[in-house]
């Protein structure tokens, strides 16, 4: 798969296959990959928990909002649930992230899941304290996003729109997931 194809098929996956367990050594590749990303000033302020254990997948799974859009929808059945993740956090010692070096190390982490067919969904919908608490972190630490990791079960497509069309991804009658996305015409400053 070249790069071009490597990004269209790192879409946001909300249904995984949850026989198939990612495994610790596959998700601190991950972070490896986040590590040896740019940030701002060198600073590397990020610091990551990884968790692929069944009891903390389930309760970090129960503190997520998934899918604002998809409003009859709860999440995934426990069978369609993701078998790992990884918490973007920081503390005072090391200072809060750029939004920026977030950006990069999670669009990172989701390409290089993509790379070795798994499947990745940013959150930024989460209660923060109970995770906090799920991994043992201190009072004054903080999170800034959680992702999901596994392997995907759900078809996701993308919709060329052009501005003014519905931005709503929404599912189709056959579970199809579509993310509508605005042409690149319409995006250049002219």
């Amino acid at each position: 798969m070249n790069f071009l194809e490597l990004v269209r098929a790192n879409r946001s996956c909300r249904r995984y296959d949850s026989s198939k367990k990612v495994s610790e050594e596959q998700l601190l590749r991950l972070v490896e990959m986040a590590r040896l990303s740019p940030c701002g000033a060198n600073r590397q302020a990020l610091r990551f928990a990884v968790v692929c254990d069944e009891k903390r997948n389930s309760e970090i799974f129960e503190n997520l909002a998934w899918a604002g859009y998809l409003k009859d929808w709860d999440g995934p059945v426990e069978s369609e649930r993701p078998t790992g993740y990884i918490v973007f956090g920081y503390s005072d010692e090391f200072g809060k992230p750029m939004p920026e070096d977030v950006g990069i190390a999670s669009q990172t982490i989701g390409l290089g899941a993509r790379s070795e067919e798994m499947a990745t969904c940013i959150f930024k919908a989460y209660k923060e304290e109970p995770i906090k608490e799920i991994l043992g972190m201190k009072k004054e630490d903080g999170i800034v996003l959680v992702i999901s990791v596994g392997y995907p079960v759900e078809d996701v497509v993308i919709d060329d729109i052009v501005i003014g069309e519905d931005i709503k991804y929404y599912r189709d009658e056959n579970e199809v997931h579509h993310v509508p996305k605005i042409v690149k015409e319409d995006l250049l400053i002219k």
